[in-house]
């Protein structure tokens, strides 16, 4: 299995993803504070998804 490099744009919505979900503990936002757990479990797995899918 050949692990890839992900796109930057990928990167970032990631690290904005685990940012807003640490945060969201912290601080009341909306739709992030009741969903912090969540929100950080799509931003690692869309980092995983760029990781082992060629051109994502």
């Amino acid at each position: 299995m050949r692990l890839n490099a992900p796109k930057n744009i990928t990167w970032w919505i990631s690290l904005i993803l685990a940012v807003l979900a640490v945060l969201g503990k912290f601080i009341a936002i909306p739709f992030i504070t009741v969903n912090a757990f969540w929100v950080l479990l799509v931003g690692f797995v869309l980092l995983w998804l760029g990781t082992f899918v060629k051109g994502l």
